[in-house]
């Protein structure tokens, strides 16, 4: 028994001297910057530092973003986006509009994974096969789905212009970027691409304020499932995808699709579900605000919730082969036996996921939070180091 306790507080203290080292490490601000890795057979927490610094958590809140939203949408349920024509339709003439009804799907004509049917291809053969010569009236884009402002008030200004920090928006369009430049308004673009699409076709619009009157559905426009839009959103770390299932979180609790509401209905479901809160902030559901705060025993918590869903550990990409972590521990006893998330700002880097078994499947939850870094490049270095060393692994040969 003598023999077996020294064994454990030698693993204890040389866990401990791990720590310590990453901490000291070039290029990491040790009072801020946070470790926690629990083995999940036990529950244990095998490295702990500054576990409840709240800390800026950067791309890392989209793991928060993903777990919430399992809770009310099945991994193979779809946004739905309905178009309808109003009004009566007498020899190729639709007195009336054509409807489309935004449901906040972020991979409408999407250039990334999954895969998304034209919508604009879509209205155009179905209106072409109702015999649809002329409409009267106009193209609506019915965006009410989601209320409030495309992004919060604390996105930094510089951010917006790009297409990292474009807006969610109630019909959300080939990115809502172009380019390298974000598109303030998509709904428009789409608009655009619809009446040229229909002149092509031979179908005028005349443009006519018509009241909407007589509706049915002319066709319903279905996404690939939830679960690969959160896998493409978590590869990527697409913020406007992140940003759009945070609003749809707060639409399927039956709230107004507000980021406000989003992120207040997120903190509620953790704190119901008995996670730390203290210090915690959450503003939105992509990490690019600055605001957010989480601290490294929380977010252990949602990744310890999650653990034993069998789909949410496969969002997450696989040291030195995929996503953003695609180079990450590549070549090393490591790689493709972690899957994390990555958090990258200016003086900021986080990591947040598992360690897996030869079957993918979790064994350890691993989240490692750095701010006010002097130097990502150290910094990374000495996260692989202290991974390395926890797990018992070596560079390879």
């Amino acid at each position: 028994m003598i023999f077996v306790l020294c064994l454990f507080l030698g693993a204890a203290e040389l866990m401990a001297d791990t720590v310590e080292t990453f901490s000291n490490a070039r290029g990491i601000s040790a009072p801020n910057s946070s470790v926690m890795v629990i083995d999940l057979s036990t529950g244990e927490s095998l490295a702990e530092y500054n576990v409840d610094k709240p800390l800026i958590p950067a791309s890392i809140m989209k793991c928060v973003t993903v777990a919430t939203l399992l809770d009310r949408m099945d991994i193979d349920n779809c946004f739905e986006t309905p178009v309808y024509i109003t009004g009566h339709l007498r020899e190729g003439v639709l007195e009336g509009n054509v409807v489309v009804e935004g449901s906040g799907d972020p991979s409408l004509n999407s250039r990334h994974e999954p895969p998304s049917a034209d919508i604009v291809g879509e209205i155009a053969r179905a209106l072409k096969a109702e015999g649809v010569r002329t409409i009267k009236g106009r193209v609506i884009v019915d965006e009410s789905v989601f209320e409030g402002p495309a992004y919060p008030s604390s996105w930094m200004s510089a951010d917006l212009s790009q297409a990292y920090g474009t807006g969610s928006h109630g019909l959300n369009f080939e990115d809502n970027a172009s380019g390298s430049r974000s598109v303030p308004n998509p709904a428009g673009v789409f608009d655009s691409r619809l009446k040229s699409r229909l002149r092509g076709q031979g179908i005028e619009i005349l443009g006519e304020e018509i009241r909407d009157r007589d509706r049915r559905l002319l066709l319903t426009h279905r996404s690939a499932a939830v679960d690969e839009i959160m896998r493409s959103c978590m590869m990527r770390s697409d913020n406007m995808f992140a940003e759009s299932l945070l609003r749809t979180y707060a639409v399927k609790s039956g709230r107004p699709g507000a980021t406000a509401t989003g992120a207040e209905l997120e903190r509620k479901f953790w704190k119901r579900k008995k996670a730390p809160m203290e210090g915690i902030e959450i503003i939105d559901g992509s990490g690019l605000s600055r605001q957010n705060r989480i601290t490294a025993r929380f977010m252990a918590e949602v990744l310890s919730h999650k653990s034993e869903d069998p789909y949410y550990a496969s969002f997450f990409p696989l040291a030195g082969q995929e996503g953003t972590l695609r180079r990450f521990m590549a070549g090393t006893s490591l790689e493709g036996y972690v899957a994390m998330k990555t958090g990258s700002m200016k003086g900021i880097q986080c990591y947040a996921g598992y360690k897996l078994d030869d079957d993918y499947v979790p064994t350890h939850v691993i989240v490692v939070m750095m701010n006010e870094m002097p130097n990502r490049g150290a910094a990374r270095e000495a996260v692989k180091r202290m991974l390395l060393d926890i797990f018992d692994g070596a560079p390879a040969e």
